[in-house]
């Protein structure tokens, strides 16, 4: 059941815990912090102000070596997914797109703090951590009520400071910039522990703090929610740990250590077990927020598996020689050799070169039926989606209105069997309206 959305007068603040991705050392484990501020909005990215009537807040972070700056303020859609409507975000996402939205986004909003290179190319560095995080990581949201004072209190302090990057890995990163922001709306909500992650500030002990002080003030409104990581051949994230945690987790320290000093190991086993490292587990519980700004519960196991069966079939009777099992890694190669391009209303779209033609595909739910795209390639591109999505692992992070709009969409592309699960309207659970979770769908419509 799809909660209303209805815009309240309240404000909110929102953590986002953020999964590690890529290579893995001993701190990035922990993954990344940021906070999505409701009623807050960028006169420029390093200027806050009062959000007018339509505008949908920002997401604020401490970055490392970007501009200078210490933190940075991105509108929250352009955040997630570095488009600026949610009706353009790709179905299916690579590296050569991702990079391509980046840096489109970064060209008309983010000169001032990642101008172009001496030639006009795209400038490295690590700018690209302002856009497009839901391509890289899956990313939990912890959301309590401000009010407008509040916000108006924090916008006067962030734009009076001096906005000079001071980052340091272990006593000034992002979480301890969080977990600032967060204490300045309810003082001493949020530290750090000096046992389970021996005096460093990580995100996870954040998100952790905040899910405690919800218990301790059920009075103020609070609501809990996951974004998926978008589907695609991007890697996928990594579950986030603290320090002791990543320390205990990895087999790269931990059996080493218990070679060179038992006693060692045995301690950080101990101090894992004594505080409970591991039992905190984010998404327990949390609704599914997808990308067309719904809250709703995660899909069953057994709507899951059902729509697993039935993707299954489906693939195998279409792809008969290989069991369509590798459906996804086929249109993965195909994106990977065609071009990113944006067409005429701003959506993405892939050209590539089939039997001689150039032909347009279009990546979004909004264009991909209404362009010249053959309908196998429509319905590679769909069922490579589904395929992406219905991991054994994503029921997390999945709802099942969006699973069906994706089933309907390859139904609409042609040649697939209609189905009585998939066209289910209505669902036989449903979840209470809540009101901070009106506040989030509200945001990203």
């Amino acid at each position: 059941m799809v909660l209303a959305c209805v815009s309240l007068a309240s404000a909110s603040a929102t953590l986002f815990l953020e999964e590690p991705y890529g290579k893995l050392g001993f701190f990035t484990a922990t993954g990344h912090a940021a906070v999505y501020l409701s009623d807050v909005c960028a006169e420029t990215p390093v200027v806050l102000r009062p959000c007018r009537p339509g505008e949908k807040g920002v997401v604020i972070s401490r970055y490392d070596g970007v501009g200078h700056y210490d933190w940075v303020a991105i509108p929250l859609v352009p955040y997630l997914y570095a488009v600026d409507r949610p009706e353009d975000v790709p179905l299916f996402a690579d590296a050569k797109m991702v990079a391509f939205l980046r840096d489109r986004y970064r060209r008309k909003n983010l000169e001032a703090v990642a101008p172009d290179g001496e030639n006009g190319e795209t400038p490295g560095g690590n700018w690209y951590e302002l856009v497009g995080s839901s391509y890289d990581r899956t990313i939990y949201g912890f959301q309590i009520e401000t009010t407008p004072e509040q916000d108006a209190a924090l916008i006067q302090k962030l734009n009076a400071e001096p906005n000079r990057s001071h980052f340091r890995t272990v006593s000034n990163n992002c979480a301890d910039f969080a977990k600032d922001i967060i204490n300045f709306y309810y003082p001493k909500a949020l530290h750090r522990s000096i046992v389970a992650d021996v005096g460093i500030t990580t995100p996870k002990q954040m998100a952790k703090m905040l899910v405690k002080f919800n218990h301790r003030h059920p009075n103020v409104e609070y609501t809990h929610f996951i974004i998926a990581q978008v589907p695609g051949s991007t890697p996928r994230s990594f579950a986030v740990h603290g320090v002791v945690e990543s320390f205990f987790k990895s087999k790269k320290y931990i059996v080493p250590s218990a070679v060179a000093s038992p006693i060692f190991a045995g301690c950080v086993f101990a101090v894992y077990e004594g505080v409970g490292a591991g039992r905190f587990q984010p998404g327990r519980g949390a609704l599914v927020l997808d990308s067309d700004g719904t809250l709703e519960q995660p899909i069953g196991h057994e709507d899951l598996r059902a729509f697993q069966l039935q993707l299954k079939n489906l693939l195998a009777s279409e792809y008969p020689e290989s069991g369509g099992q590798n459906v996804e890694k086929s249109w993965a190669k195909l994106q990977a050799r065609a071009a990113a391009r944006i067409d005429n209303e701003g959506r993405p779209v892939l050209e590539v070169q089939e039997n001689g033609d150039t032909v347009r595909i279009g990546l979004s739910t909004e264009n991909v039926l209404n362009g010249s795209a053959p309908s196998y390639l429509i319905r590679e591109l769909l069922e490579a989606r589904l395929q992406s999505e219905l991991r054994p692992k994503a029921a997390r992070e999945i709802s099942e209105d969006e699973v069906t709009r994706d089933w309907d969409l390859l139904q609409q592309a042609g040649h697939v069997p209609d189905s009585s699960f998939a066209a289910r309207s209505t669902h036989s659970g449903g979840i209470p309206s809540t009101q901070r979770g009106d506040s989030i769908e509200a945001d990203l419509q």
